[in-house]
């Protein structure tokens, strides 16, 4: 089992395009649900499990175990993990069928995702000081993150070529090796020009302090301080960071600037269809949510425009 948790990794960097973040998370549950089988055989201690013992049983014995101090989410999470990993092991020819098929995760709550208003995205957008190389640098992402809607996990797989600034236009790379291009406002064009010169120094700074500022580097649109890649993680820890400086008064995670573009939008009269392109949904009813989320707006316009309301 060890040498398929090692290849089910080949699997989601290679074939399913997961994010870093989303990827250590299944890794982690995948590991966890190995130990609790080598806990749970009788086989002997220490025994790498047989696959083909696994069946349904064993599954709801783990989340059953699991579930005891879990948020519905992280027990969801868990569910999710197996059955990808299944489905990778029935590929491969392991298993003959997936044991967490028919297994119902738990009901989660409905949440509604954080959004911003125009004033308050303007401002965390300035926050970063657009004196120094770095502050330039975050300008032209936060920029990037609002013009487009993208995930952040797509903005750090962003490379020099994928920008193309006289056209103002961005090649992205989605969920799945799926590509879509957004349009970019003229004041992302404008942040990533003035980022640009910065971008070089960075470069060549990493190139003399140390080699981590490797090949892959070469071609990073955004780079950190030290000429590497900027990571999913380092944009988490300067977005906390400029919404303490701007005052915000509550938690605004990545995602919610992708929301923020999304309502935006909506509010401003562009159609779900074209949102869910820009967004790069899959299917129309991801999109729907953001209608739901904005039914306090939408209910102001409906008693404004219908001639009934």
């Amino acid at each position: 089992m060890k040498d398929f948790i090692e290849r089910f990794e080949e699997y989601l960097y290679g074939e399913r395009n997961m994010s870093t973040h989303t990827m250590r998370n299944y890794m982690r549950e995948v590991g966890d649900f190995r130990l609790f089988l080598i806990e749970d055989q009788s086989t002997g201690e220490g025994a790498e499990p047989d696959l083909s013992e696994v069946d349904r049983k064993s599954v709801r014995r783990y989340l059953a175990r699991s579930g005891e101090n879990l948020a519905p989410a992280s027990l969801s999470r868990k569910l999710s993990a197996l059955r990808t990993f299944f489905k990778f092991l029935v590929r491969e020819g392991a298993m003959q069928t997936n044991p967490a098929d028919g297994i119902r995760g738990p009901k989660l709550p409905k949440t509604i995702t954080e959004r911003l208003s125009v004033d308050e995205i303007f401002a965390l957008i300035d926050t970063p000081d657009k004196s120094t190389p770095l502050g330039k640098r975050d300008h032209a992402w936060l920029e990037l993150l609002y013009a487009t809607g993208m995930r952040v996990g797509e903005l750090v797989k962003l490379n020099l070529e994928d920008v193309d600034l006289e056209e103002g236009m961005a090649r992205i790379r989605g969920k799945g090796r799926k590509e879509r291009m957004s349009p970019l406002t003229p004041k992302a064009v404008a942040a990533i020009k003035d980022y640009l010169p910065e971008r070089t120094q960075l470069l060549k700074s990493g190139n003399r302090k140390s080699s981590i500022a490797n090949q892959k580097s070469q071609t990073a649109l955004f780079l950190n301080y030290r000429g590497g890649r900027l990571t999913e993680r380092g944009i988490r820890k300067l977005l906390d960071r400029y919404i303490i400086k701007c005052s915000l008064t509550r938690h605004v995670s990545p995602h919610a600037l992708r929301h923020t573009f999304a309502t935006h939008l909506l509010e401003m009269g562009a159609d779900l269809r074209s949102i869910q392109e820009l967004l790069g949904h899959v299917s129309l009813s991801t999109t729907q949510r953001y209608t739901h989320t904005n039914l306090d707006y939408l209910t102001k316009v409906y008693d404004k425009t219908h001639p009934k309301a």
